[in-house]
C-alpha cells in the first residue's frame, strides 16, 4: 500500500484508520523545509495542518505524490495551482472546525462588546473599574456578515438568538438562500454604513486582502466594531489601528493576523481590542474531526475513489441522484476504451433522462478517468485526467438531455462512430449495458467481455458458443443486439476468464464474423 507522510500532529483515530487500510503512516513532525523535501521522496500522500508550507519545490521533490491533505479549511500554505499542474489532488476538511470557528466568533463579539478582556486585566491588576468598562448590548444591533458561507451562516444563526438584525455581503449567495437565514443581502458599502458589528468569513485572496481597510472604515458608522476569525490580512491591521485611535472604530476582536505570531503592533496595547492566538479551530472536537476527515479524504484519493472535499477538481459536489453513476461512468469509460482500438478527437459523455438535469461534471470526469486508465500506465486521478487526455489529443465533452428512449436514465460514452450505453436498474441500482454501437443489448458489465460483430444470419450464436466451449471458456452472460440497417448484429459476451488470442483468431476465421473487440479491465 501507499506511504503517507504526516508532518504535523493529527488525531490518532484518523491515522489509525489509514493504518488499518494497510497504508504505511510515516509521522515526522517538526521537520525543516529542507528535511521535509528529503522525507517526501517516495511518499504517495502528505498530510499537513497550517504550519507546513507546500511549495512547488516540495511538490517537485515528491514526484510520487498523489494527494496533499490539509487538516483544516484554509489553503494559504498550499500551492494549489502547482499541485494541479502536477496532477496532485489537494483535499481539505472544510466542515471540521466550522462550529468551533463560529463559536469563537461569537466569543469575540461578546468579549469586545462587554470589554471583557480589559475588565479582567484591571481586576488582576487590583483595580475595580465598573464604570470605566460599560459595554454594549447586542440586542437590536445590526450584525454585518462578510461572507455567508458555512461559518457565516452558523454565526448568523447564533446572532439571531441574541436578537440582532442580520445583513450580509456575499455575491455568491442567492436572495432566496439569504431569506431562508433571515439575512438581508447588501453591498459592502451598505454593510459598512449600517452595521454596528462586522464579522469576516471569507478566504484570503488578492481580492479580499485588505478589504476591511481605510476605504471601508471611511464609510462605516461611528463606533463600528470589527471581528475577524477568518484569515489574517483580510482586515488591514494598520487601518484598524487608525480607526481605533480616531474613534471611528469602537472595538475589535481578532483571532488571525497578517503575520503570525503577532509581533509589535499598536493593537496589542489598545484596551478595546481582544486578541487571541488563532484559536478558531482550537477545540478538542474540531481537532478530532479535522484529523478523521482528512484521513478519510486521503484514503479515498489513494483508492482512486470520489473525494468530496477535493479543492482542485473543476466540479461541484455530486448530487445524491448522481452518486450511483460515478462508479458506473468510470467502468463504462474503461469498457469503451478497452473495446475501441483507437480514440481521437472528442470523448463524449451523454446524460439522458433525469440525470440530464443535474451538474454532470464529476460524472463526466469519472468516465474520462476510466477511459484514460486503459490508455496509459500512469496513475490517473480526477485532477490529472484531462491533462493526460490532452497529451493524447483527446478532449472531454458532455451532452445532456431531459429525455431518454426506454429508460429513466441512460449514460453513454461515444467517440467517432462507436458508442456504449448503460443504466442502473431496480432498487439495488444494478448496472446494465444497454447499447453497443447502435445495437440494443441487455447485459451486466464485466471485466472480461467480447463484442463480436457478425452477419445477421442463422447459426452465428451457436458457432461462437461452440468455439468458446471447445476452448474451455465459460460464458457468464451473453446477449445479442438487434440487427442494424446494415444487416449486421452484435453479440456481447461476458466470460469468466480472459479469452486468448488463439481462440479469437479461430473465431475470426469463420465466415460471417466481421470483427471482434476484446474488453479486459
Amino acid at each position: 500500500m501507499a506511504r503517507i507522510l504526516v508532518s504535523e500532529v493529527i488525531a490518532e483515530s484518523g491515522l489509525d484508520a489509514l493504518r488499518a487500510a494497510g497504508h504505511d503512516v510515516d509521522v515526522q513532525v517538526g521537520l525543516s523545509p529542507e528535511e521535509l523535501e528529503g522525507a517526501i521522496v517516495g511518499a504517495s500522500a502528505l498530510i499537513i495542518r497550517s504550519a507546513t508550507t507546500v511549495t512547488d519545490e516540495l511538490l517537485a521533490a515528491g514526484s510520487d505524490l498523489m494527494v496533499v491533505g490539509r487538516a483544516g479549511i484554509g489553503l494559504d500554505n498550499v500551492d494549489v495551482a502547482s499541485a494541479t499542474k502536477r496532477g496532485v489532488m489537494v483535499v481539505n476538511a472544510p466542515q471540521s472546525n466550522i462550529i468551533s470557528t463560529a463559536e469563537q466568533t461569537m466569543t469575540l463579539i461578546l468579549a469586545q462588546a462587554r470589554n471583557t478582556a480589559a475588565a479582567d486585566a484591571a481586576i488582576r491588576a487590583g483595580r475595580w473599574e465598573r464604570s470605566k468598562w460599560t459595554g454594549m448590548e447586542l440586542y437590536g444591533k445590526t450584525l454585518g456578515i462578510v461572507g455567508l458561507g458555512r461559518v457565516g451562516a452558523l454565526v448568523a444563526q447564533r446572532a439571531q438568538a441574541f436578537g440582532m438584525k442580520l445583513i450580509a455581503h456575499d455575491p455568491f449567495v442567492s436572495e432566496e438562500r439569504a431569506r431562508q437565514m433571515s439575512v438581508e443581502l447588501v453591498t459592502l458599502d451598505e454593510l459598512a454604513a449600517q452595521a454596528d458589528v462586522v464579522t469576516v468569513h471569507v478566504i484570503k485572496t488578492p481580492e479580499t486582502v485588505g478589504m476591511i481597510g481605510d476605504d471601508f472604515l471611511s464609510k462605516a458608522k461611528d463606533g463600528i466594531r470589527i471581528v475577524n476569525v477568518a484569515r489574517g490580512g483580510v482586515v488591514d491591521e494598520e487601518a484598524l489601528a487608525r480607526g481605533l485611535e480616531s474613534g471611528r472604530v469602537g472595538g475589535a476582536g481578532l483571532d488571525v493576523f497578517a503575520n503570525e505570531p503577532l509581533g509589535d503592533s499598536p493593537l496589542r496595547d489598545h484596551p478595546t481590542v481582544v486578541l487571541t492566538p488563532h484559536l478558531g479551530a482550537s477545540t478538542h472536537e474540531a481537532q478530532l474531526k479535522a484529523g478523521v476527515t482528512i484521513a478519510e479524504q486521503v484514503g479515498l484519493a489513494l483508492a482512486g475513489d470520489f473525494v468530496p472535499f477535493a479543492v482542485n477538481i473543476d466540479a461541484a459536489e455530486v448530487a445524491a441522484t448522481m452518486k450511483p453513476f460515478l462508479p458506473l461512468a468510470e467502468q463504462l469509460g474503461a469498457t469503451f476504451a478497452s473495446m475501441s482500438s483507437a480514440l481521437s478527437g472528442s470523448l463524449e459523455v451523454h446524460f439522458e433522462g433525469e440525470i440530464g438535469g443535474y451538474d454532470n461534471r464529476l460524472v463526466s470526469l469519472a468516465a474520462a478517468k476510466g477511459a484514460t486508465s486503459v490508455l496509459t500506465d500512469e496513475p490517473v486521478s480526477y485532477v490529472n485526467v484531462e491533462s493526460l487526455m490532452a497529451e493524447r489529443g483527446l478532449e472531454l465533452t458532455s451532452v445532456s438531455t431531459s429525455t431518454s428512449r426506454d429508460f429513466v436514465n441512460r449514460l453513454s460514452v461515444r467517440n467517432g462512430d462507436r458508442s456504449i450505453s448503460a443504466t442502473l436498474m431496480g432498487l439495488r441500482n444494478e448496472a446494465r449495458i444497454v447499447e453497443v454501437d447502435g445495437h440494443d443489448v441487455d447485459i451486466p458489465p464485466s471485466d472480461h467481455m467480447l463484442v463480436i460483430r457478425n452477419d445477421d444470419s442463422p447459426g452465428m450464436i451457436g458457432l461462437v458458443g461452440t468455439l468458446l466451449g471447445d476452448a474451455s471458456v465459460n460464458i457468464d452472460d451473453m446477449d445479442v443486439g438487434r440487427a442494424s440497417e446494415s444487416g449486421s448484429a452484435v453479440m456481447v459476451i461476458a466470460t469468466k476468464e480472459p479469452v486468448d488470442d488463439a481462440v479469437l483468431d479461430t473465431i475470426r476465421s469463420n465466415p460471417g464474423i466481421v470483427s471482434i473487440d476484446r474488453i479486459e479491465l
